[in-house]
């Protein structure tokens, strides 16, 4: 029975899943990762990177339309959708192989099937409807992820209403899109769709876009959209959708008042429940937070002696890299590595990639205020950007948020091209605890984008040379 006895076993080979694999067995641990649909998971496969791909293509699109403003020609510019999609199915292909090649090569044992806990250490798994082994740790971690929520009257049917699955492979680009729910995953797509010539409108029950965005910056990235043609309705709920052979009619609801909007299609947004069914979680006595994930300490550890979890299961944020930082975590601590710390949440950076982009890191500037707070906040412009300009990109705005008292960034916040390659900049500075000192000393390249970051703290104290 040896080959049924691990070290750890990790349930889910998502960007939390196959990391804490590799790393378990970089530390020396005989590892089994089980997984009963794709290496990569949703993210890799379904999510993160297929969307990306698509969104490259809507982006070079975009540019191709308007190639006079860079004094160049582009005659009858066109798509082919089907190419698009292939394109993005080929890249998450690609990458899912690569995760193979990583898990073989660090001798991680691959099990095809679904887990199921089922408790004191033993994990059940099943294929077909049958379980074709159990297997044995002292340490058990769940990656199960989490898939679309739905609501009652809003139930996707992958025809005409999708989920992200469908909106992913679509077989023609949709006449008119409505979009219920305006987080990332719902905004990118109905940025995919606008470029190439949905008519699209979004609708958010709160009363901003992007809602967990400072609201400077949703604002703002809300204002460009919609000069682009894009539509919205906040502070509205979905009521109904009522299916017809030549479309789906919405009831929308606001303020006591109700509307009707008829579009081809419909993309449900709305969030994501944990995939927490049918795994064992109460044979082995796992328990759940009020808001039905797994309930985890700093480290990863569940209520239940050697189980732990990480990734979506475990909560919000439900983002890869989160996740992925929580495998390292956790493994490292099983395996017993000095200095390992509990992942603090303010230091995860946020990215949505529309146009234009939006990113994020740290305290807004009203959650600042909210926790009491005095603070300076800076802002710089794109338009006083010589790169952006060059770039023929200068819409956008750099906002920085930091402590008056001790000079401690508390926040940045993003909205402009390139963006999500930029807040990484100030993550690392969050890490090292920078202060306003630290980043104003900082030498920034020039022409570079990142000179907007120097400006943005330079401003909130009085200092900014360009603006």
């Amino acid at each position: 029975m040896s080959d049924t006895n691990f070290d750890v076993i990790v349930v889910g080979a998502g960007p939390g899943g196959y990391v804490g694999a590799i790393r378990a067995a970089q530390l020396g641990l005989k590892t089994a990762l089980v997984e009963a649909k794709h290496l990569g998971g949703i993210c890799l496969n379904w999510g993160c990177i297929p969307t990306k791909a698509l969104l490259r293509s809507a982006e070079i699109y975009e540019h191709m339309k308007h190639a006079a403003n860079f004094g160049l020609g582009a005659k009858d510019v066109s798509f082919d959708l089907a190419k698009i999609v292939e394109r993005s199915r080929g890249v998450s292909k690609q990458l899912s192989g690569g995760v193979g090649h990583l898990l073989k090569k660090n001798k991680v044992q691959v099990f095809d099937g679904y887990g199921k806990l089922l408790g004191g250490g033993k994990l059940s798994v099943e294929k077909d409807g049958k379980v074709f082994t159990t297997l044995s740790s002292k340490n058990i971690i769940m990656a199960t992820g989490a898939r679309a929520k739905s609501f009652p009257g809003l139930e996707p049917d992958g025809k005409q209403v999708w989920t992200y699955m469908e909106a992913l492979v679509p077989n023609e680009v949709p006449k008119s899109l409505l979009v219920i729910g305006s987080g990332a995953i719902g905004i990118e797509f109905a940025n995919f769709f606008h470029t190439f010539g949905a008519d699209v409108t979004v609708v958010e029950a709160l009363d901003s876009i992007m809602p967990v965005e400072d609201a400077e910056i949703s604002a703002f990235a809300k204002k460009a959209m919609e000069k682009r043609g894009m539509k919205f309705k906040t502070g509205t709920l979905v009521k109904k959708l009522d299916k017809a052979a030549d479309g789906v009619t919405a009831t929308l609801e606001k303020g006591g008042k109700t509307e009707t909007i008829k579009v081809d299609k419909v993309i449900t947004a709305v969030g994501v429940v944990p995939n927490v069914e049918n795994i064992g979680l109460e044979a082995a006595g796992v328990k759940l937070d009020e808001r039905g994930f797994v309930a985890i300490d700093g480290y990863c550890k569940t209520s239940a002696d050697g189980v732990y979890a990480i990734g979506d299961v475990a909560g919000a944020p439900c983002l890869a890299h989160k996740a992925s930082h929580e495998a390292i975590i956790c493994v490292e601590k099983i395996a017993g590595v000095k200095d390992v710390h509990p992942l603090d949440k303010s230091l995860i950076p946020g990215c949505t990639y529309c146009e234009p982009q939006v990113a994020s890191v740290g305290l807004t500037e009203k959650a600042a205020k909210d926790k009491g707070y005095k603070v300076k906040v800076g802002r710089f412009p794109f338009m006083g950007n010589g790169k952006a300009i060059a770039l023929g990109a200068p819409e956008g705005l750099v906002k920085t948020v930091f402590d008056e008292k001790t000079g401690e960034l508390l926040g940045a916040h993003m909205v402009g091209a390139e963006v999500t390659e930029l807040i990484q900049g100030f993550g690392v500075a969050k890490t090292l605890e920078t202060t306003e000192a630290d980043l104003m000393h900082t030498v920034f390249p020039h022409p570079t984008l990142s000179e907007m970051m120097h400006e943005s703290v330079l401003d909130a104290y009085g200092k900014a040379i360009h603006f």
